[in-house]
This record gives C-alpha cells, structure tokens and sequence, in this order.
C-alpha cells in the first residue's frame, strides 16, 4: 500500500485473530479475504480479484503442530506436509489458473538441493512444484527474519543477532557477499524487497538469496 498499490490480504476464516487483523488491514487502506482453504473457493477467489501478483508467505512450526495435540486437535493440520506444501500448491494451482502475472514465494536460505531438515524439505518441494507449474515466478531465500511476530520466534532473534555480529567480522575481512548472503534481515525490509522484486520484469523466473536482498533494501 505505501508503494502505491492495491492490496488483498487473506487471513483463514477460522483465525481467532480475524477481526483484528480486519481492523489493522483496513486502516493500511488494504482489503481482507478470508476464502475458506478449498481449492474451488480459493481459485474462484482469485479468478475474481485476478491480482497482478500473489505473494506465497504460508508456513507452520513444530511448536503449532505439538500446540494443536495438547488441545487435542489433529496435529497433522498443523505439518509443514499440509500447510507450507499442500496450501502453497493449492494456491499455486489456482493463480495460475487465475492468470496471475507473477508468484513470489517466500522460501528460505539452505532450501534446495541437500535440504537439511523436514522444514527446508517441505520449501524445495514447493520450489519444485512452482518451477515446474508454467506459472511465472520469484523464488526469495532470505536468512534469519527478525522483528516481532504474532507468533514470537525468540530463537531466531538470538541466533540471528549472534550471527550478525559473527558476520560482521566476515565482511571486515572482505568476505561481503558471504555476510550478506546468511546475515539477517527484518520483517519489514523482507516485504519491502519482496515487492520490489515482483515490480521488476527483470525478476522472473530468478531465486533472490541474501545478497540480493540486501542490497534492495540499502
């Protein structure tokens, strides 16, 4: 909105949070949707805002997952298998389907080949699945994303900021594009170099990984 454009937020129809989020949304002028997570709906949704870009920011944690088999809801709901995959596709399928100009993904440093963990595998998947679509696309790697959170992330804070200072003596010693590559990055410069991305043509089809972040938002 502060770049000029138009936005559509989606938040789950399900979210105890709706109504606030609602709140906040319309005072940054932006409007909220909340399509229930059905492949029908969501493509109807889509075929009928046809927004000129969608931004795939989805993703769950273990802490979600382990949260929901207290409450005794099915913690399966709540994997990266069924939300950071099976909801991203989905979407996926229905902005192609809707002639969506361009998907930017948020995806993560160390998806990939050799993806280390269960969540850096479920990020490669969807980086497959959104390469191979036809869809145009951006594929964002960024590092540690600091800033508050609805879900605080403590962890990534501190092991964010010790890495920065780590990296710091990197780039002294001339490795620059090694710091910015893993250093860390908040979650407002993030959107802010997301957007950017999706508004340059010269964008598409690329992975932006750290270094490319940092430097849109010097």
């Amino acid at each position: 909105m502060a770049r000029g454009h138009g936005a559509i937020a989606h938040v789950r129809p399900d979210s105890p949070s709706l109504e606030s989020w609602r709140a906040r949304f319309s005072e940054m002028g932006a409007r909220l949707d909340a399509t229930p997570w059905d492949e029908g709906a969501m493509r109807a949704t889509l075929i009928a805002h046809r927004p000129t870009w969608v931004f795939g920011c989805l993703g769950t944690t273990r802490a979600r997952a382990r949260e929901a088999a207290r409450a005794g809801r099915d913690a399966s709901k709540e994997s990266y298998d069924a939300v950071d995959v099976a909801l991203t596709e989905m979407t996926i399928r229905a902005a192609k389907d809707a002639g969506v100009q361009r998907f930017v993904y948020l995806s993560s440093i160390g998806a990939g080949d050799g993806a280390q963990n269960a969540y850096l595998a479920a990020r490669t998947k969807v980086e497959t699945t959104l390469r191979e679509s036809g869809l145009p696309y951006t594929i964002v790697r960024p590092s540690f994303i600091l800033g508050d959170r609805d879900a605080p992330r403590a962890g990534e804070n501190v092991f964010g900021a010790i890495a920065d200072a780590g990296l710091s003596l990197v780039g002294a010693l001339g490795g620059a594009k090694v710091r910015d590559r893993y250093r860390s990055i908040t979650g407002e410069q993030l959107a802010q170099a997301m957007v950017a991305i999706a508004e340059d043509p010269g964008w598409r089809d690329r992975i932006a990984d750290g270094v490319d972040l940092q430097r849109l938002v010097r």
